[in-house]
Formats: C-alpha cells, sequence, structure tokens
C-alpha cells in the first residue's frame, strides 16, 4: 500500500469542513492530521468529531489556531496544506504560501469542480466579492421574484457553525422558534431571519451534501445563500454575484472574490446610488476585462426609517452589520448613510466605552472607526455588546443590523432600526436573470 498523504486543512469551521466533506472523509489516500481555525472566536481547541468525520478519524481531528501551522507541519509530517477560507487579500494567500512552502509542504487551493455538490433540482447562487456587498437584500430579492412565480424556495445559508457540531450537521429553519431551539448566535439570526419572515424554508450546517438532500425532497428550486465572500457549495444553474463600487478594484484583489466576478453570469454593480461615478467606472471596466459575458445589473440600495425625523440633531450611536466592519473592511455601512441622510449632529465614537471581547474586536480590527460592530459569536460577546451601548454616551441609537438587534439586547436608550432593500436600476433586471426558471 502506497504511503498515505498527511494533510493540514487551514480554515475557520465553513469552507474547511466543506472540503474535508467532499474530499477526504472515507478516502484512504489521505491522513487529514488536523484543521487550524482563524477569523472566529472559540473554534481552535475542539474537535472536528468524530461522527461527522467518518470512520477513518474515529478520535475525531483535532483544531488548532492558525499560528500553530509551522509547528504541526514538522510533528507530523504534512505532506500538504490546504487553504480553505474566505475574504482576504491575495497577498495574504501567497504569504500563507510561502510560509507553508518554506516549512516543506505543498500548498493547495480547491476548486469549484473538486467541492461544488451537485442537485436534482434547479440551483440559483448569490455570492459576492467581498463581505457587505449588500448579497443578504440581493437573495431577498432573489426569493421575492421567484416566490412570485409560485416556486417553492428552500434557501441553503454558507456555514456559521459555532456550536455542537454534530448538532448542527443538518439544521432546518421553518419558524422563528427554530432560532432559539437551535441556539443561535447574532450573526446566525441576522441570516436567517429575514428568510423565515418572508416565508422560506432555511437550512445551515455542516455537511452540506446532507442538507442538500433534504432541501431537494421539499424545494423547487435552491438558493444559496453565500457568505463571507466564498464560492458557492453547490453546482448552480445561475450564478449572481454581487460587487460594490464602495470598494472599487478589491473584486480582483481578494480571494475568493475573484474567482466569484470571474464565474458569474450575473453580476449586480450594488449602492451606485451613493458611490462616486468613477469608482463605479472602474468596476464596470473590471467586469469587462474578465468577463464580458456576464449580464450586468446596476442597482441601489436606498435606506430607510421610521420617524426619521427624530435623528436630525441627535448624537447618534450607529450599530453595524459585525462581519461587514471586520471581515469586510468597511468604515461604514446603511446606519453610517442614514444618519448622515436624515441630519444626525455627530456620530458618538464607541470606542471608549467598550467592554470585554468587544474592545478586543476593536484591537484586531483597529480600522473600524466611529462604529459599533454588532458581535455576538456567543453568550459573552452579546453580554458585552449589550454593556457596550447602554455605556456609550449618545442620543439615540441607529441599529443598521438585518435584524432589530432590540430582541437580542437589551437597549436602554432610544433606537431606531435602518432599513434597506435591493432596487434595480433600469434593464437588465434580476427578473430578467431568472427567467430561464419560469
Amino acid at each position: 500500500m502506497p504511503e498515505k498523504i498527511k494533510v493540514l486543512i487551514m480554515g475557520a469551521a465553513g469552507r474547511d469542513f466543506h472540503n474535508f466533506n467532499c474530499c477526504f472523509r472515507d478516502n484512504p489516500a489521505y491522513d487529514v492530521v488536523a484543521f487550524t481555525a482563524t477569523q472566529i472566536p472559540d473554534i481552535e481547541g475542539r474537535k472536528y468529531p468524530a461522527a461527522l468525520a467518518g470512520k477513518l478519524y474515529p478520535k475525531g481531528i483535532p483544531i488548532y489556531a492558525e499560528s500553530d501551522v509551522v509547528d504541526l507541519i514538522h510533528k507530523h509530517s504534512v505532506d500538504q496544506v490546504i487553504f480553505a477560507y474566505s475574504d482576504v487579500p491575495h497577498p495574504y494567500v501567497m504569504h500563507k504560501a510561502s510560509m507553508v512552502m518554506a516549512a516543506g509542504a505543498d500548498f493547495r487551493l480547491m476548486g469549484p469542480d473538486a467541492t461544488m455538490v451537485k442537485s436534482c433540482v434547479p440551483v440559483v447562487s448569490i455570492c459576492a466579492v467581498r463581505t457587505g456587498c449588500g448579497k443578504s437584500q440581493t437573495t431577498r430579492r432573489v426569493a421575492e421574484i421567484l416566490q412570485t412565480k409560485g416556486k417553492k424556495l428552500v434557501i441553503v445559508r454558507h456555514p456559521m457553525p459555532y456550536g455542537d457540531l454534530v448538532k448542527q450537521r443538518v439544521q432546518r429553519f421553518a419558524t422563528l422558534a427554530d432560532l432559539k431551539k437551535h441556539q443561535c448566535t447574532i450573526e446566525e439570526i441576522e441570516e436567517y431571519e429575514p428568510h423565515i419572515v418572508r416565508g422560506s424554508i432555511v437550512y445551515a450546517g455542516v455537511d452540506y451534501e446532507a442538507i442538500l438532500r433534504d432541501a431537494e425532497k421539499e424545494a423547487d428550486v435552491v438558493l444559496w445563500d453565500g457568505g463571507n465572500n466564498d464560492f458557492s457549495f453547490y453546482k448552480a444553474d445561475i450564478e449572481i454575484v454581487v460587487v460594490d463600487p464602495h470598494r472599487a478594484g478589491h473584486e480582483m484583489a481578494y480571494h475568493p472574490g475573484e474567482i466569484n466576478l470571474r464565474r458569474a453570469h450575473v453580476l449586480v454593480i450594488n449602492k451606485i446610488e451613493t458611490a462616486k461615478p468613477a469608482d463605479v467606472e472602474l468596476v464596470r471596466q473590471n467586469i469587462r476585462d474578465v468577463n464580458p459575458r456576464a449580464m450586468v445589473i446596476d442597482a441601489a440600495s436606498p435606506v430607510s426609517v421610521e420617524n426619521s425625523e427624530k435623528i436630525r440633531g441627535k448624537r447618534v450611536l450607529v450599530i453595524e452589520d459585525g462581519p461587514t466592519l471586520t471581515h469586510g473592511e468597511m468604515q461604514y455601512g446603511a446606519g453610517v448613510v442614514a444618519a448622515q441622510k436624515f441630519g444626525a449632529k455627530e456620530l458618538v465614537d464607541p470606542r471608549p466605552y467598550t467592554i470585554g471581547t468587544i474592545t478586543e474586536t476593536f484591537k484586531k480590527y483597529p480600522k473600524i472607526g466611529t462604529l459599533l460592530p454588532a458581535m455576538g459569536y456567543g453568550e459573552k460577546q452579546v453580554k458585552d455588546l449589550q454593556a457596550t451601548i447602554n455605556k456609550t454616551p449618545c442620543d439615540l441609537v441607529l441599529i443598521a443590523t438585518p435584524i432589530d438587534l432590540r430582541r437580542i439586547v437589551k437597549i436602554q436608550k432610544p433606537a431606531l432600526r435602518v432599513g434597506y432593500d435591493l432596487q434595480e436600476i433600469g434593464r437588465p433586471t434580476l427578473e430578467d436573470a431568472l427567467a430561464q426558471l419560469s
């Protein structure tokens, strides 16, 4: 028997597990010695459990901090290191490759053909070139169009497995009560709840082939709701990708966002109404250069605030979607746009008043600025977020998260919620893009 190829998988509790399930589980040619984890707190130190890892790994597979990669390569005589997480600059990927190769191992990226699961029903994927491009409102718009056509949708969300991985193998969300049942984090609720309240079934979890097989049983169309600028886990009949002219050029500078840009059947240029014309044109030129065959849809994401007149003249604390500010590197979002549009006197800086894990978030992502990211990966972080909000001196809190944060944390100040939906500008539209599914 040939000697097994020893593998280490660098990930962030998402793509890494999926790649393992697709290509390494029950594959006797390989010995996966470990995962490493970054981006998401409290993942390292755990195990990918035996119940998910398959018969070749009766003790499961340990998960270490990414800082241990070189030591692990030497300790286990690793042959291949698989890079399996997303929303990182191209130079970052090559620095990791150089580190791995200097230690003696091969550095490997796994592509769509090796990792996309095929479905027996039509699949539409909605992905993006960066976190925070506006994928969520685009997904809601696509769902609305397909539901109007009488299609029964099942939405499968990119993984966020922060809890018990065995229990999270296949999760189905049909009601808001299911969010509590599965002990969802703020990040999970933000992605699942908007679909549930609009009448869609949502699946998520760890084992995405098992998830797809269950979803197919009750769907006319499966909608892949991507995350963290990763490419789809499923082979899609229509690949829709959102780009953001507020970060013009990023569509060509981040992994694996550029893969999405080059593969897309449909590209949605979002936020045109608030972007600089020169930045919109740069995005258009990059599309013409690398994917001229794609359908290009112009779109806006106008903000709305009920009782917006209450913002004028106020000192406002803006709470934005957490990953948009951290992984996505945005320094503003819908909340800042709303504050400026409706005449806030000033944005209050929360940094002098942060507590615990929120303080740590600002240290890790120092470019966030005068905003508060809605971090909630665990109970401690939710408590620290609540304490930070209530400690920050302001007249008004503007909540620009996809869910009403007041249901999760007790805000002891007047608060308003910012809404935003996708609006296509002119033709073609998303309805045109989806015409083949009529």
